[in-house]
């Protein structure tokens, strides 16, 4: 029998390979971990600018109720209180989101719950639909056409590329409506951004391992995988497959980084544009998820875009064509004894940071 150099290959040093790479090599484990972008922490990486830490792939909140994880996180870096409070711009006027008291004094001018449960209410009844049929009859069913019109079907058709009434109705499934005057983004008990940046978190999991950048897999698949006991792999499942049933879709984006010489440019980390005119979805200025005092300011405009083979894979487009694809690869990564399919990409599915790293907990685990 070939005694291999490593336990594990972890191909991917995101989050999701971070953290399986921490708990194997701290159970005694040898890890390799390879990525091929020029850095680790795949797109949690901040980039430091004039002092502030700059989120490069998109705002990155960390959230969850699961005290434990919370626990986790906060052992290789301190995090702050920065909760979520986004705020959209319809019109040239401001509203606060998630859609609470805040969102219909500034919508209707009412002042207590009632009042506002009775508009939505009227207005869900004035649609007449019982049995949606698309995103916007659902979403006309739950909060009616005012907050429809204002704050959701501009925003969801630029994020999606596609008008509501072509996007399926299970894409919401719910909204979040509150009537209580509370602007928290997330119902979640923790939340907070990393003091200094998540590539605290990602180098505090990598500490001690070794971690090649820059390396395509594909281009030295035997090789790498010659080395190694198990394969941890992160990437597009349906890569690794060289795309034998079709390529997955997902939905892209793009991002405009600008340093402006002012201290404050819009006085909130994010603010969402929800005009369909309007190209970009939102603003992030990223000193304020660390309550940043520099000088200057760095500002991000966020631009959903048409994913095309070799673009950055952002969101799974999980609609009925796709999910059969993906059951086909899933049915095959079943049957490897030796490589394990883990994280965003490699399960199809959208994950937030505590999911992932749940999930690679339970991965390891396992």
């Amino acid at each position: 029998m070939v005694n291999k150099k490593y336990d594990y290959l972890i191909v991917g040093a995101g989050l999701f390979g971070c953290v399986f790479a921490h708990e194997a090599t701290k159970n005694g484990k040898r890890c390799l971990v390879i990525d091929k972008r020029d850095h680790s922490g795949g797109n949690i990486r901040c980039e430091n600018v004039e002092g502030i830490n700059v989120h490069k792939y998109g705002a990155h909140i960390f959230h969850t109720n699961d005290k434990g994880l919370w626990d986790y996180v906060n052992q290789f870096v301190e995090f702050n209180r920065y909760t979520n409070s986004p705020v959209a711009i319809y019109e040239d006027k401001l509203f606060n989101l998630p859609f609470n008291m805040n969102t219909f004094y500034q919508l209707w001018g009412v002042k207590t719950p009632q009042e506002a449960m009775d508009i939505i209410d009227e207005q869900v009844k004035e649609s007449g639909i019982t049995d949606p049929q698309n995103l916007e009859e659902q979403a006309i069913s739950l909060v009616g056409k005012d907050i429809y019109f204002k704050l959701i079907k501009g925003y969801t058709e630029k994020q999606w590329g596609r008008k509501a009434t072509e996007l399926p109705a299970f894409i919401i499934k719910r909204l979040p409506v509150r009537f209580t005057y509370d602007n928290n983004y997330f119902n979640d008990k923790y939340q907070g951004i990393p003091v200094g940046g998540y590539n605290k978190l990602t180098e505090a999991l990598l500490e001690g391992i070794e971690v090649k950048l820059g390396v395509d897999f594909f281009a030295s698949k035997q090789k790498y995988e010659s080395l190694c006991d198990k394969v941890i792999f992160t990437g597009k499942i349906d890569e690794y497959y060289d795309y034998r049933f079709g390529e997955l879709e997902y939905r892209s984006l793009h991002f405009e980084h600008q340093t402006l010489d002012i201290e404050n440019y819009q006085g909130n980390a994010v603010v969402n544009y929800t005009e369909a005119n309007i190209p970009y979805t939102r603003i992030i200025e990223h000193k304020h998820f660390e309550y940043g005092k520099q000088e200057k300011t760095v500002i991000t405009h966020e631009y959903p875009a048409e994913w095309k083979s070799g673009m950055e894979s952002y969101y799974p487009v999980n609609d009925v064509i796709n999910s059969i694809k993906y059951r086909q690869y899933s049915e095959l990564a079943q049957k490897e004894a030796n490589v394990i399919f883990g994280g965003r990409l490699a399960e199809y599915k959208y994950y937030d940071m505590h999911q992932v790293i749940a999930s690679a907990l339970k991965y390891f685990k396992k």
